[in-house]
């Protein structure tokens, strides 16, 4: 087991060294590299605990214990600038770091002023001191491990609305390395409750050291990290495409509150916008955006975004995806001897997941079955 936490600390050390190298580095690497840093502290921590270097040097106590409190307003600033397009901490953003200063701010006459022997007596429980603070702590990374985690999956749920309102397109803008990152963060910590719940609660005695299990799943998301950076390159190359992406959603991301259009404008706006749709294709471009579409109509995107929402009843991605798989049955009876994926991208669709899925969506079947059926 030692050697896989001498694994996961170099892992550690090597994405520390990749993300801080990076020409043009956004605030997200720099959040990413400082959240794995500290799962390095932590995991180093640990290892130096069950090597006995504690005993050898009393010192080292305590020094790492309000480092979990970090892990879950790392993960919550790292989604949160990742779905944004700024690129500077705001000042509110250091408040999620208070509860870790205040454990060390605590501790501080731990660290100076207690001896290397009652330091011990402290950590066998011999010394009551700290006891009640040791609770506290503990309820505290608990609540933190969960509730970030919470936070950070509604900031990506409201992420997705925003973009299947500006994007007729998915691939490339998934956000399920995000998704990635919050299960994980989420999973150390509900590990670590049910644990309790079984182990202190329920008094159930475990056959293995029990905290493997929560450093074993750090440890995996470490290697991930390593795994998904090497193979899809996002985190370690400068890519402009997610800041574009940030920009075009905080733009068009407003409700119609503030409008000017009255009803007989958006009727009349729908009107050109289906004349234009059928007229000019423009769900023919794979990568259109609302952007695009509203600029050919001399629209904003609010604007544009209100008329489908309010005439269609569809966002942006599905109303586009709409015309693209009437256009592939379109095409299906007029080429059936042509290949469903080739017809599927002369429609306007740019992946095969994307076409199943969304033909699903709206047909109810795969679209070979679809078509079988048709054509009975």
């Amino acid at each position: 087991m030692e050697a896989i936490f001498i694994s996961g600390i170099f892992m550690s050390l090597f994405i520390i060294v990749l993300l801080l190298t990076k020409q043009q580095k956004a605030i997200t690497d720099k959040i990413l590299a400082v959240w794995v840093a500290v799962i390095g502290i932590h995991l180093l921590g640990y290892l130096l605990n069950q090597l006995g270097y504690w005993e050898r040097y009393p010192h080292l106590i305590g020094l790492t214990a309000p480092v979990p409190l970090l892990h879950g307003p790392l993960l919550y600033l790292y989604c949160l600038y990742a779905l944004r397009a700024e690129n500077h901490f705001r000042r509110v953003d250091y408040l999620h770091f208070a509860p870790a200063l205040a454990a060390y701010l605590y501790m501080s006459r731990f660290f100076f002023f207690y001896s290397a022997h009652d330091k011990l007596l402290v950590d066998s429980g011999e010394l009551p001191d700290f006891k009640v603070f040791s609770l506290i702590l503990l309820v505290a990374m608990l609540a933190s491990g969960v509730i970030y985690p919470m936070l950070a999956y509604r900031l990506s749920l409201r992420h997705k609305h925003k973009l299947l309102s500006n994007y007729s397109y998915s691939e490339g803008i998934s956000l399920q390395w995000i998704r990635n990152c919050i299960i994980a963060t989420a999973l150390v910590f509900v590990t670590a409750i049910g644990v309790l719940l079984l182990r202190d609660g329920l008094g159930i005695v475990f056959p293995f050291n029990v905290e493997y299990l929560f450093y074993a799943i750090m440890i995996l998301f470490i290697f991930y990290i390593g795994y998904y950076g090497v193979k899809h390159e996002q985190l370690f190359i400068n890519p402009t495409q997610n800041e574009s992406l940030s920009e075009t959603v905080q733009a068009s991301s407003g409700k119609y509150r503030n409008s000017g259009m009255k009803e007989d404008d958006i009727a009349h706006t729908y009107s050109r916008l289906l004349s234009l749709m059928e007229t000019e294709k423009p769900y023919l471009q794979p990568k259109l955006s609302l952007a695009d579409l509203a600029s050919s109509l001399g629209l904003s995107t609010n604007e544009l975004s209100q008329v489908i929402n309010q005439q269609a009843s569809v966002n942006f991605y599905d109303f586009v995806n709409r015309y693209r798989v009437e256009e592939f049955l379109r095409l299906a009876q007029k080429k059936n001897h042509y290949n469903l994926l080739a017809l599927a991208f002369e429609a306007g669709f740019n992946s095969k997941t994307a076409f199943n899925t969304v033909f699903k969506k709206q047909k109810g079947s795969t679209p070979s079955d679809y078509l079988r059926k048709i054509a009975v």
